[in-house]
């Protein structure tokens, strides 16, 4: 079933539209949406490795602009959506933890989630909530968010077929070691700093609640 799904898909990333979902997924992502672009990212540049870079590239932007939507909803929509949207993802105990690190470590929190796989609209909507600098959020964002996607495009643009028979080979280890990813990131939002019961020093380690523009 997998493979028929990975077939399906990877159809689906070669329509002459596929470009337009691959920017809506990028941003919506970016500020609500669950499911990242990653996997639809790979299957497009897998489909045209020659357009690899251009893929990534839109996928970057979209990203970035659905990160400014997170940080709109944090900034003026905290108490009518931002807060339901946290809850609704699960996010609400990272949300302060979230927050501490913004304040503590600005464009390197920023960085660090737009590139790994801590849920990036935690931090947009966390941002705006918080009141960070616009330019400092903008600016990590396009750093970050380009990291991982022109890492991805650049990739398949110069290896795209062996890279595309490797997967062909390993797609169940692949999608079990995304899914992993995913989840730890989520995990690391929510463990980092924390440390032990006895021994907790970070200086996040015991946030649970967070004022605004603060």
């Amino acid at each position: 079933m997998l493979r028929s799904l990975y077939n399906w898909t990877l159809e689906k990333a070669a329509h002459p539209h596929a470009l337009w979902w691959l920017a809506a997924f990028s941003f919506i992502e970016s500020s609500f949406f669950p499911i990242p672009p990653h996997p639809l990212l790979g299957l497009m540049c897998l489909a045209e490795p020659k357009k690899a870079i251009r893929f990534a590239a839109v996928c970057t932007g979209a990203s970035v602009l659905g990160g400014l939507f997170g940080y709109l909803i944090g900034w003026g929509l905290y108490d009518t959506i931002g807060a339901w949207l946290i809850g609704a993802l699960g996010l609400t105990e990272a949300f302060p933890v979230a927050a501490c690190h913004l304040r503590e470590y600005d464009f390197e929190a920023i960085l660090i989630a737009g590139a790994t796989p801590v849920p990036f609209k935690l931090l947009t909507i966390t941002a705006g909530f918080i009141g960070m600098n616009l330019v400092t959020f903008v600016l990590a964002s396009i750093v970050g968010r380009g990291l991982i996607f022109m890492t991805v495009g650049v990739l398949f643009r110069l290896f795209g077929a062996p890279i595309k028979l490797f997967i062909d080979k390993y797609l169940g280890l692949l999608t079990t070691l995304f899914v992993l990813l995913l989840v730890g990131g989520i995990l690391a939002v929510t463990m980092i700093d924390t440390g032990d019961d006895e021994g907790a020093s970070g200086p996040c380690s015991q946030a649970t609640e967070v004022n605004p523009l603060a």
